[in-house]
């Protein structure tokens, strides 16, 4: 999935860790555009025809959708000629030194994805990115099985996207540092018995094209690197694709109104500006314990 993987089993059989990584191995097989055979690439090679699908691609197609309408566009999993247009057409950790901008003539097309049935169709002239979701989403169905087959506990952090459930390792609660690139101390810790927690930035995976930044947080709206004035934005959410997808709404809205998408959620968040300035949502306080969140970093 372009990044590390770090899985916590508690109790439960040895060779839960096991299913645990073997299942994660097998979700980036499906969902992959990195991966020519992935069955996300075959989306993508076929977009206007039906596509028969695994079960887990179904899932994470329903779930792109949810997150489109969820996320008032913010989240677009058609933004795939975007992304490509920005240059990030392979595996980061393939980029080399000398990065250049890509070439696509693939538009946007979210609202009209149909899936019917173990079949997929993306309309004709789009291609499917699922980013951070498929993390998010992968964190919660590893999750979820490992504790369904009996753990006592598990935490699953793919790339940042952290799912946590049942008893840590000291058997209470787990404890998940909210990090701020170029700060070399967490911003707050955060205390969870259960839930997602997710952050997006665009400190990370940049790169220069033409003397010009650039960043993999494509904004739907202009179909460039957003040019927000947050830096970054962490939600606490119960599952790790919803608190994925309100992680970039936020980062995108910008620092006058960042929590606005929050809604009825049941989520919370904080938010860190270009100035350092930090913004939380009042309700993030019960995951704190004794800390206050600071008012800049």
């Amino acid at each position: 999935m372009g990044s590390d993987a770090h899985l916590i089993v508690v109790g439960g059989s040895a060779r839960l860790l096991d299913r645990a990584i073997g299942r994660v191995e097998e979700l980036e097989q499906r969902w992959s555009r990195f991966l020519p055979d992935s069955e996300v690439s075959q989306l993508n090679r076929w977009a206007g025809l039906p596509v028969a699908v695994s079960a887990d691609t179904v899932t994470l197609v329903e779930h792109a959708i949810v997150a489109w309408r969820l996320s008032g566009g913010a989240f677009d999993p058609t933004v795939l000629g975007a992304v490509l247009r920005a240059g990030y057409d392979r595996s980061f950790d393939q980029f080399g030194d000398r990065p250049q901008g890509g070439h696509s003539v693939l538009g946007l097309g979210a609202d009209a994805i149909a899936v019917r049935g173990e079949t997929v169709t993306l309309p004709d002239g789009t291609g499917f990115d699922p980013g951070g979701i498929g993390k998010g989403l992968a964190a919660d169905l590893v999750c979820a099985e490992a504790m369904a087959a009996g753990a006592d506990g598990i935490c699953v952090n793919l790339g940042g996207d952290v799912r946590l459930a049942g008893a840590g390792p000291d058997g209470g609660a787990w404890t998940v540092a909210v990090e701020q690139v170029g700060v070399d101390h967490p911003i707050v810790r955060l205390g969870l018995s259960g839930g997602a927690v997710a952050t997006s930035t665009t400190l990370r995976r940049r790169w220069q094209v033409d003397g010009q930044t650039r960043h993999h947080l494509i904004d739907p709206q202009t179909g460039l690197p957003s040019d927000t004035d947050l830096t970054s934005a962490t939600v606490v959410a119960g599952q790790a694709w919803v608190a994925e997808v309100l992680a970039k709404a936020v980062l995108l809205a910008g620092s006058t109104h960042p929590f606005d998408i929050m809604g009825a959620t049941g989520a919370e968040a904080l938010a860190i500006g270009q100035d350092g300035r930090v913004q939380a949502t009042a309700g993030l306080a019960a995951f704190l314990g004794r800390q206050a969140v600071p008012a800049s970093v």
